[in-house]
């Protein structure tokens, strides 16, 4: 799962220290997923259990759905009668990566003094989720961070910072079947399904933009490391006469091989990267309050209890 180190201007803690929290947080994924795998392979599927025995497994699962996180009122509801327990690992995994989650959103949130008010749309975003469940946990992601640029805000692109480099990322999805025509720097075209054309802002434009940020702040700090451009739309089909300089178009025929891509990285956390996020983290806007003292961090995904 990859790590979302800043969302918009909220406070993060991993600007508190870039180089410990990385590596927390794969520790604390690996310490719950063995307590949640333990119990499922323990009192969940056990060889053909009897019912009377299948009752407690179930009730204590149950349990699981009652930690605090934040839900909607549908989500709630819908889990209140939760009784059946994931029939496969994979199944397992996906459980456990929907309730880690919420975890990332507090990280990328708040830190033991300071909290930031989210937006509430974002525990149900199914496209940051998405990301975040389906790369690597050495990927870290600013998911559209606001720079301070002279001492002005300036709003960025989706940033993924991995062991091996930088991509910035512009997504664009449209209605199945629409075509999005790469026609020039300035705009771009979108046909419809009978429907005539419009135009949209080409994306490069923004794309440029964190470009130009990202290597301001990296020759400042002195790191060299790679950054490409990319457009990506997993829903439709991008064409161009003439691929942009150092932009990857990435429509929906192409999408799944980018993707793979990035999920076959296999690559420990690296030190230049570490450093990358530091200072970029450094050059973000951060707008937060001070914490109730009241108000726990507990960082677990389950309950001690329960788990």
């Amino acid at each position: 799962m990859a790590q979302l180190i800043k969302l918009e201007d909220y406070v993060s803690r991993y600007e508190w220290n870039a180089y410990r929290y990385p590596s927390q947080f794969i520790r604390m994924k690996q310490d719950n997923w063995k307590k949640l795998y333990h119990l499922w392979r323990n009192e969940a599927f056990v060889g053909d259990q009897q019912q009377a025995n299948m009752e407690p497994a179930a009730s204590k699962w149950k349990s699981l759905f009652k930690f605090g996180f934040r839900k909607t009122a549908e989500e709630t509801a819908k889990n209140s009668d939760v009784t059946d327990l994931p029939a496969t690992e994979n199944e397992l995994r996906h459980y456990f990566l929907d309730k880690l989650y919420p975890v990332q959103l507090k990280w990328a949130s708040s830190t033991v003094t300071e909290v930031s008010f989210v937006d509430q749309t974002y525990y149900a975003n199914d496209r940051l989720k998405y990301f975040l469940k389906r790369f690597p946990d050495t990927f870290l992601v600013m998911y559209h961070p606001v720079f301070n640029v002279k001492k002005a805000p300036v709003d960025g692109e989706i940033i993924l910072i991995s062991p091996i480099g930088i991509e910035i990322l512009y997504l664009i999805e449209k209605q199945p079947g629409t075509l999005i025509t790469a026609d020039g720097e300035r705009t771009w075209l979108v046909k419809e399904e009978a429907k005539s054309e419009t135009k949209i802002l080409s994306p490069l434009l923004a794309l440029k933009r964190t470009e130009k940020i990202l290597k301001s702040i990296l020759k400042q700090a002195d790191i060299a490391l790679p950054i490409s451009k990319v457009v990506l739309s997993p829903t439709n089909h991008i064409a161009s006469l003439k691929a942009p300089y150092n932009t990857k178009l990435v429509g929906k025929h192409a999408y799944e091989d980018w993707f793979a891509e990035k999920r076959n990285l296999v690559s420990p956390l690296k030190n230049h990267q570490l450093k990358t996020a530091e200072h970029l983290l450094k050059n973000c806007r951060t707008t937060a309050i001070k914490r109730p003292e009241w108000e726990s961090d507990d960082n677990s995904v389950f309950p001690n209890d329960t788990v």
